[in-house]
């Protein structure tokens, strides 16, 4: 079994993310392993209506206030589970295309991420996991969670 020295955590705040993170953390104790935690904040174009964007009201939140959201609960995550040392990365855009690109540019040699496992329609439709197996400049792993 390979011995890694960059693990990348690629987490979505669904109910498994302690699940898939203590999977890590164990093999990045392990291995000596460094870590990165890394959220994708799924971009949204602006509701459009005809050929305008509709304004901006009360209800959405800007960017850079989901992003500082984020942060903070990753910050909580890596208290929770007791790291000391993680380096965290949040970014918007869409999740398969950006933790491809952040594993290449941090060179990780593991990604770990969650795997819901469907099969039929939503195999067809494709998974943010299903991309990063086959795109990946690394190793992943795939933990299967429950919906």
């Amino acid at each position: 079994m390979a011995e890694y020295k960059n693990i990348l955590v690629a987490i979505d705040f669904s109910s498994s993310v302690d699940e898939i993170s203590r999977r890590a953390v164990a093999i990045a104790k392990n291995d000596n392993a460094k870590l990165t935690f890394v959220h994708i904040v799924e971009y949204m174009p602006p509701f459009m209506m005809g050929d305008e964007p509709v304004p901006s009201s009360s209800w959405v939140i800007n960017e850079d206030e989901l992003v500082a959201k984020v942060k903070t609960r990753m910050e909580d995550l890596l208290k929770n589970l007791n790291v000391e040392s993680a380096e965290q990365v949040v970014r918007v855009g869409i999740p398969k295309h950006e933790i491809i690109s952040i594993a290449g540019e941090k060179n990780v040699d593991l990604i770990v991420t969650g795997s819901h496992g469907r099969h039929g329609v939503g195999l067809l439709l494709g998974s943010t996991a299903n991309s990063i197996l086959h795109h990946a400049p690394c190793d992943v792993l795939a933990v299967k969670v429950e919906d």
